[in-house]
């Protein structure tokens, strides 16, 4: 098993150091370098890398921003991000970028080659400073969400629950005794109270959130 990695720093000493320690591991094969996000969205599409270790701060194009693109347009391709930050600001973001690690500069050589392997193999990889924060974020956002369900009326939760068993607005009406004209009414609340799009979100969320 060899694994084609790909670095992206704009320091050339952090390069040169990462290169000089991962070519001394046999699993791993070092097809390329890059000094900022956009030269690693270039090379990522010339060298097809399996894993890219991704620093955040670049110029031109930073590792988020490379980090996204790179997931658009070749997703198989794997990305461990390699940065000093740890704050809630980075994190986030290069989660939702679509990174399949995170890691911090200050992490132990063999600790990297096992982040690199683990990130392959199709495991995520986050360093235990960072942990904290996504699961922060994650109950924030469990939070927030419960939060609008307490803003819809009894009967909007009862329509809501209706809408998750895909009835329509026909069906709703006569199941609750209702008008037609009623169940578009309170079918518009939901979605505009809920920050929704359309009923198959609404049915999604009911089934999350309403514990049907």
């Amino acid at each position: 098993m060899t694994i084609k990695v790909l670095i992206a720093d704009d320091h050339h000493v952090v390069r040169r150091g990462l290169v000089f320690f991962l070519k001394t591991q046999k699993e791993i094969e070092i097809v390329g370098e890059a000094a900022n996000g956009e030269e690693a969205v270039t090379l990522v599409g010339k060298l097809q890398p399996d894993v890219v270790l991704m620093d955040l701060v670049m110029p031109i194009m930073d590792g988020i921003e490379a980090t996204k693109k790179i997931k658009e347009l070749f997703p198989h391709t794997k990305i461990l991000i390699l940065t000093s930050f740890a704050d809630q600001d980075h994190v986030i973001p290069a989660i939702r970028a679509g990174a399949s690690g995170y890691q911090l500069k200050d992490i132990e050589p063999d600790q990297l080659v096992e982040a690199i392997k683990s990130v392959y193999q199709g495991e995520n990889q986050l360093h235990p400073k960072v942990t904290s924060h996504v699961i922060t974020h994650l109950s924030q956002g469990e939070r927030k969400e419960e939060k609008l369900l307490e803003e819809l009326t009894k009967r909007e939760k009862e329509v809501l629950a209706e809408i998750a068993k895909g009835k329509s607005n026909k069906e709703i009406a006569a199941s609750l005794m209702i008008t037609e004209k009623t169940v578009k009414t309170h079918v518009s609340n939901i979605l505009a109270k809920l920050n929704l799009a359309d009923r198959t979100q609404a049915a999604l969320y009911a089934v999350k959130h309403l514990r049907l």
